[in-house]
């Protein structure tokens, strides 16, 4: 799956910190650009992985479910 999301990245002593906001709570922080943005890219997905999860439980067995891909 394919999708792109912005990182808002700011410079706090010796940190980089970045955050992203088309998802709340994702955030990132690390000594270099490149090891925040990857920090930011593992919470995104866990977040994603974990409204997923939230949204699918208790769901009946007899309901339809289909991926979509964007």
């Amino acid at each position: 799956m394919h999708n792109e999301f912005t990182a808002i990245i700011e410079k706090e002593e010796d940190w980089f910190i970045a955050y992203c906001p088309e998802i709340p709570g994702a955030n990132g922080l690390g000594k270099t650009i490149e090891e925040c943005c990857q920090n930011l890219s593992e919470a995104i997905s866990l977040i994603l992985q974990d409204r997923r999860d939230d949204a699918l439980r208790g769901l009946s067995d007899d309901v339809l479910k289909e991926i979509i891909t964007i």
